[in-house]
C-alpha cells in the first residue's frame, strides 16, 4: 500500500523505533459458538472482510496481515486484499492467546516495530478509527492505543450462590440514582483494535507504557462475540457499517445478468418443444422499486440460446436489454460513457466469471449465494438468496436501504454532530 508507507518515517513509540506499522487480524478456525464464524456473511461480506476493508482504507499500515490455521479462512483473506500469515498449531489451541499469537508474528516479521491488532469481529469499524488512533503513536509517542466506548451501566458486586453476603453498589449511590443525561459513564474496552510497540509485545504486554485509549461511538462499537443475534447484528451493520471508499448514495444504474440472477439459468422445455425460463415474482418487485427511485435498471444477456426469452423478459420488466455482449466489461464501459456515469454510480449484479472485472469495478456489487467462487471472490455483497429465487430483490433492497442511509447522515444536523474520538494520556 504506497499509501502507507510514510507512517513508517514517524516516531514510533517512547523507543522511537522508525520500523513498519502493520495490521493483524487473528482469525483461528476453531470457533467453538459458530463454525467458522470469521468467513460468515455478515450484510453480504464475510465478517472478516468487513475490518479487512476497513484497515486497507485507512492507508496507515504498510500491510494488513491475517493470521489463521485454516484453508479457507486463507482464502478469503487474500481474496479480500490481506496478506496470510499460517500461524503454528502451538498457538491455534483453545487455550492460545491473542497475545501468543502475535509474539510468533513478530519473531517472523523482524522489520515491523507497531502492531495493530484488529479483532474480526468489529464489523463496524471504519478507516477513520484507525487513521487518529495511529497519530497516539506516531505523534504523540504512545506505546499503546486501545479502543474502548462509553457504557451507562450500574454495576453491582457479585454475590456467589450459597453466600449470605449481600450485595454492594460498584459504581453508584443508590440514594442518589443519577440520570443518564447527568451521568458521563464508564469506559470500557470494545476490544475493536489494540495497538502496540514490538518492545511492548516481546515484554509481553499489548497495553503497557504511555498509554491512550480511543474512544469509539456505541454505534460503531458492535461485537459479534457479544451481538449473537446475527440479524440484529446485521441491521447494525448495514446501517453503522462502512462499505468502501465509493459512496453508494450515487448508484443511479443497475446492471444484472438476466442468467443466473434473474432466473435460475435453467432452461424449461414443454413436450412440445417449447422453451421456458422461471423469474421470481419478488424480483421483478425489487425492480420496479429501483425504478421508482430512479435507478435505472439495464439487463444482460449472452447467451444465444436464451436471446428470444431474454428479449420477452426484459419486455416484462420495462428494462433496457443487452445482448451479444462478448466483453462485458468493454460494453459497460462504452454503456456508461454514453450515460455519462462513473463506476461509483453504478451497482452490477453477476454470477460468473465474465462479470469480474464489472463486480470489482463497481460501486456496488453482488452476486447470488449459489454463484461459483471465482465471482464470490469479486463481489462487495453475496446475496442470500439464489438465482432466480429473490437475489435480485434482495440487491435492490440493499441499494436502497444504502441510499436511505446516506441521504441521513448527509442532513446538515447530522453532520454536525459527529464526533469521531477522544483520549487522555495514563
Amino acid at each position: 500500500m504506497s499509501s502507507s508507507k510514510p507512517v513508517s518515517e514517524n516516531k514510533v513509540g517512547s523507543d522511537a523505533n522508525p520500523k513498519k506499522i502493520v495490521a493483524l487480524i487473528l482469525a483461528r478456525g476453531g470457533s467453538k459458538g459458530i463454525p467458522l464464524k470469521n468467513i460468515k456473511i455478515l450484510a453480504g461480506v464475510p465478517l472478516i472482510g468487513w475490518v479487512i476493508r476497513a484497515a486497507l482504507d485507512s492507508g496507515v499500515f504498510d500491510s494488513v496481515w491475517v493470521s489463521t490455521d485454516h484453508d479457507e479462512i486463507e482464502r478469503v483473506a487474500k481474496a479480500w486484499g490481506a496478506e496470510v500469515h499460517r500461524r503454528s498449531p502451538e498457538v491455534s489451541k483453545d487455550t492460545s492467546s491473542s497475545l501468543e499469537t502475535i509474539q510468533e508474528f513478530t519473531k517472523e516479521h523482524t522489520d515491523v516495530g507497531v502492531i495493530c491488532n484488529i479483532q474480526a469481529t468489529s464489523p463496524c469499524l471504519h478507516p477513520c478509527h484507525l487513521k487518529e488512533a495511529v497519530e497516539y503513536i506516531t505523534k504523540d509517542g504512545c506505546d499503546s492505543v486501545f479502543s474502548v466506548v462509553r457504557r451507562h451501566h450500574f454495576r453491582w458486586q457479585e454475590v456467589k450462590e450459597g453466600d449470605c453476603q449481600c450485595t454492594t453498589p460498584l459504581n453508584l449511590d443508590p440514594a442518589h440514582r443519577p440520570r443518564r443525561q447527568d451521568w458521563p459513564g464508564e469506559l470500557c474496552e470494545n476490544g475493536s483494535f489494540y495497538f502496540a510497540t514490538r518492545k511492548l509485545i516481546e515484554k509481553g504486554f499489548l497495553q503497557d507504557g504511555k498509554m491512550k485509549y480511543f474512544e469509539m461511538k456505541p454505534e460503531h462499537s458492535v461485537d459479534i462475540d457479544v451481538d449473537i443475534d446475527w440479524p440484529v447484528a446485521e441491521q447494525r451493520v448495514l446501517k453503522y457499517g462502512y462499505f468502501g471508499k465509493d459512496k453508494p448514495q450515487f448508484v443511479k444504474l443497475l446492471l444484472c445478468n438476466v442468467s443466473g440472477c434473474l432466473t435460475d439459468g435453467q432452461i424449461y422445455m414443454t413436450a412440445k418443444g417449447d422453451e421456458m425460463v422461471s423469474i421470481n415474482t419478488r424480483d421483478q418487485a425489487g425492480i420496479d422499486m429501483l425504478k421508482k427511485e430512479d435507478v435505472k435498471v439495464i439487463l444482460i444477456e449472452n447467451d444465444p440460446n436464451t436471446k428470444a426469452l431474454a428479449k420477452k423478459l426484459a419486455k416484462r420488466m420495462k428494462c433496457q436489454l443487452l445482448q451479444d455482449v462478448g466483453d462485458k466489461l468493454k460494453k459497460v464501459q462504452k454503456l456508461m460513457k454514453k450515460e455519462g456515469l462513473e463506476w461509483k454510480e453504478v451497482a452490477y449484479l453477476g454470477n460468473d466469471e465474465p462479470d469480474v472485472k464489472c463486480l470489482e469495478l463497481a460501486g456496488l456489487s453482488a452476486v447470488p449465494m449459489d454463484a461459483p467462487t471465482v465471482a464470490l471472490n469479486h463481489a462487495k455483497y453475496i446475496c442470500h438468496n439464489a438465482g432466480g429465487h429473490g437475489a435480485v430483490r434482495e440487491f435492490a433492497e440493499h441499494i436502497l436501504l444504502l441510499k436511505k442511509e446516506a441521504k441521513s447522515q448527509m442532513e446538515p444536523e447530522h453532520n454536525s454532530n459527529i464526533e469521531y474520538g477522544h483520549s487522555i494520556v495514563y
